[in-house]
């Protein structure tokens, strides 16, 4: 029995090649989307999940209220993580990361520019799992210089030679670290990515502090601790910690420290919640977003749901043609089950069909996938044993549900009404859940484009937004410390090229990567009656042409300038600085701030704001300082050949310091990099909205055949009393135009508040504009037209007298 519903199922998919290519490719389409899709959402939960005590290891972050709002840190300082431990037994253990931003390193006479190096406490490899191929886990970074470093980094210094014991120069003071321990690689679905680890018995700390933030402090926790609990309890640390150091650093009173008990406070986030939840400053790589996540997971569920319900109408057009079998069969015996069998059988074969062409073009895929998404997932892991099984219950499923409607609908027709030669499909009178499967499909679609066009909207406005800088024509030579003593010289033998504007020097760039330092400032009183206003800031070392080279634009005061001997306590800052410190609509000029160590400096202008971070964040108050910060040379070059520029830089690098590497990026190209996320959200909402057209359009095509199959005679009838073509054709697409705008009207509001939502996580966003909606309107409708013209005109060309013929 079995073997013949096989035959009749092979029969019938090569009887109706046209439908079937269409079923088979529309079910292949939505299921390549939903494995790719699961792919995804599988690596982004996955994350942190790998070390043995995942479920008991927290950072400690900082939550800071402060400039009249909330800032959260994901570090720490260096005492945090060690009193946190001796305090509390129910802390088992504590371990921390200090980033090392850039550094160069050699080996004999191979030196490369290293930026994913980390200093790490000597319990760090151990507690997060992290086997060694070569080296003790226990003691590897315990003594100083001591540097554990990935295979990948030893084959690059040591080919194939042993690393063990080798030592490595390290930084412009070459300093030696011998390495002591060789591990495979750090795993991908990490929320920290670094190729070697240094000890911080090197930092040679003897009096660790608790008010700053550097450090990434991890805890271990016993199994029955309450992190909440534990939470509770920091307070009483700040209180004997930090409130002191405030009132020392600061040179403030102690009732003025103990506020901090309350603007200070420390919290912990579970290892798992950091890649997906953690949306705090100085994160040691960009994190996913649970928001994705849930959208990715209702696209893909949606897109299969559209594949499916295309696959329903297809059946169900192509029902008619079946009738007398059906017929036939009840009368020669068949009961209803067998029909069911029969037909979920032929729906089961047609999927797995598609499943398999499905995993081809995974794989084929994949690859551009990972580009896009960020991610390292091989075919390998996505044909596992266990996978494999999964991919083949999803297939069952998918085919189950796909056939389920079609099977009942044709197994429980009359055999009176599909012998007397109406279809099957016509004597059930299931119209209506055609139809909202349609609407469906369109509601969706429609959704999708309106959410392509916000996202590519809200990138344009972020890349074309007035920064408060010059981009354009801006060449930064990095690492020009590798000069040395003649960076400076270096520097003004540029200016002395006619096609340079301006030259300056600084490691503190308005975009992409930036050492950028921090501290507590507030505004010198002068009386005890004014109330002051302590906040954050960060700082850049500038020199006296950093402004005038990136056409930044003072709102009052003047820039730093050689002329002044007194600019070396001199501060510019930002508007936002001096809104936030109290000054409103009084001048700062002439005004002292303070930071911390009381250190005093006088505001000389202020700046207007400028983004220096993505448009995501709302700028930050910032001060800048005057002072050697080498780092990058930052050079305004006039618009011509900028390879010949670019050239003649590097060879005059070469005549001061051969042996340093030349490095340069042209600051526009940086600050589309930092759009970098935003700029793959709309690729994939356009991918996602062209594929869910595609199937609904098909899905379109199905119910159109079926209606102009079903009114065939009624064409015909209306064709001998005078209908036009241009009638038949208006009739006949009229009932689907219906659908669509239904379809339309459910999406706009459904689509306005999801892309609302997702605009809420930009400081800087544009408006939801009404003619977004009623565009995506116009183009849903233009794309159901042109779907059903295909059938619509075809009926209505038809020949009334075959029409009408009787069977």
């Amino acid at each position: 029995m079995l073997t013949n519903y096989f035959k009749i199922s092979w029969r019938n998919l090569m009887k109706k090649k046209a439908f079937s290519f269409i079923n088979i490719m529309g079910l292949a389409v939505g299921m390549t989307c939903c494995i790719l899709i699961a792919a995804f959402v599988t690596d982004e939960l996955s994350y942190d999940r790998y070390p043995a005590q995942a479920n008991q290891i927290y950072r400690v972050g900082l939550h800071l209220t402060e400039n009249g709002g909330v800032t959260d840190f994901s570090n720490v300082d260096a005492a945090v993580g060690p009193g946190i431990k001796a305090a509390f037994p129910e802390v088992l253990a504590a371990t921390r990361l200090l980033r090392w931003s850039q550094v160069f390193m050699r080996y004999q006479d191979k030196q490369f520019k290293e930026q994913s190096i980390a200093m790490a406490d000597s319990n760090f490899l151990e507690i997060f799992s992290i086997p060694l191929l070569e080296g003790n886990v226990k003691t590897a970074l315990k003594e100083p210089g001591s540097i554990v470093v990935t295979k990948a980094f030893a084959q690059k210094y040591f080919g194939t030679s042993p690393a063990m014991g080798k030592t490595i120069l390290f930084g412009k003071e070459q300093e030696v670290r011998r390495v002591t321990g060789v591990i495979d690689k750090i795993p991908s679905n990490t929320h920290f990515h670094f190729d070697a680890f240094l000890s911080t018995a090197d930092l040679g700390i003897k009096t660790p502090s608790w008010s700053n933030v550097s450090f990434y402090t991890y805890l271990v926790l016993n199994k029955d601790a309450d992190p909440q609990k534990l939470e509770a309890k920091f307070p009483q640390l700040v209180a004997k910690y930090v409130v002191p150091e405030i009132q020392r650093d600061m040179g403030v009173s102690m009732a003025e420290a103990q506020k901090s008990v309350d603007t200070f406070r420390f919290f912990l986030m579970p290892l798992a919640d950091i890649h997906l939840h953690s949306t705090t400053k100085y994160e040691l790589a960009a994190n996913g977003d649970i928001n994705s996540v849930y959208i990715f997971s209702i696209l893909a569920v949606f897109i299969l749901l559209l594949a499916i319900v295309n696959f329903t109408n297809l059946s169900t057009a192509g029902a008619a043609s079946r009738s007398k079998e059906i017929g036939i069969r009840k009368v020669m015996g068949s009961v209803k089950t067998q029909l069911i069998w029969q037909f979920l059988l032929e729906s089961t074969l047609l999927t797995f069909v598609a499943l398999l062409l499905a995993v081809v073009a995974v794989g084929l895929l994949l690859p551009s996938f990972n580009k896009l998404a960020g991610k390292e997932i091989s075919i390998n892991t996505l044909l596992s044993v266990q996978n494999a099984v999964i991919l083949l219950l999803f297939g069952g499923f998918v085919g189950i549900l796909a056939g389920a409607y079609p099977a009942f609908l044709l197994s429980f027709s009359k055999i009176t009404a599909v012998l007397k030669g109406g279809s099957a499909a016509k004597t059930s009178r299931r119209s209506n859940l055609r139809s909202g499967l349609v609407v469906f499909q369109f509601a969706v679609s429609g959704a999708l484009i309106v959410a392509t066009m916000v996202t590519y909207q809200q990138l344009h406005f972020m890349q074309n937004k007035k920064i408060g800088f010059d981009k354009d024509q801006v060449l930064v030579i990095q690492d020009s410390y590798m000069l040395g003593q003649n960076e400076q010289a270096f520097k003004q033998q540029l200016q002395k090229d006619s096609r340079v504007i301006r030259a300056s020097i600084s490691g503190n760039i308005p975009v992409g990567m930036s050492n950028i330092d921090g501290t507590q400032i507030y505004a010198k009183r002068e009386s005890d009656k004014e109330a002051r206003a302590e906040i954050q800031t960060n700082i850049y070392h500038i020199d006296d042409e950093y402004l005038t080279t990136l056409g930044m634009e003072l709102k009052e005061g003047r820039s730093f300038s050689k002329a002044f001997s007194t600019d070396s306590t001199a501060a510019i800052i930002n508007e936002t600085a001096a809104r936030d410190l109290g000054f409103g609509k009084t001048s700062p000029i002439g005004k002292t701030i303070v930071r911390s160590g009381q250190r005093e400096f006088t505001i000389i202008g202020v700046v207007n704001d400028f983004h220096y971070t993505s448009a995501r964040q709302k700028i930050a108050p910032l001060m800048m300082l005057l002072g050697r910060n080498s780092g990058a040379i930052i050079v305004k070059i006039k618009a011509d050949d900028a390879a010949d520029i670019v050239a003649s830089f590097r060879k005059q690098w070469a005549a001061f310091n051969p042996a340093a590497p030349f490095t340069y990026s042209f600051l526009d190209e940086r600050f589309a990099f930092l759009y970098e996320t935003e700029q793959k959200t709309s690729q994939l909402f356009t991918v996602f909205a062209v594929i869910s057209i595609v199937i609904a359009c098909l899905g379109l095509f199905g119910l159109a055949a079926f209606t102009a199959e079903q009114r065939t005679k009624e064409i015909g009838v209306r064709k001998v009393l005078g209908a036009s073509v241009v009638n038949i054709i208006a009739l006949l697409s009229g009932d689907f135009l219906k659908l669509v705008l239904i379809a339309i009207f459910l999406a706009v509001p459904i689509a306005w508040f999801a892309m609302n939502r997702w605009l809420e996580d930009f400081a800087y966003r544009i408006d939801l504009a009404w003619w977004v909606f009623a565009l995506a309107g116009l183009l849903a409708i233009g794309i159901a037209l042109l779907t059903i013209s295909f059938q619509s005109i075809k009926a209505a060309l038809m020949d009334p007298v075959k029409s009408l013929r009787s069977e």
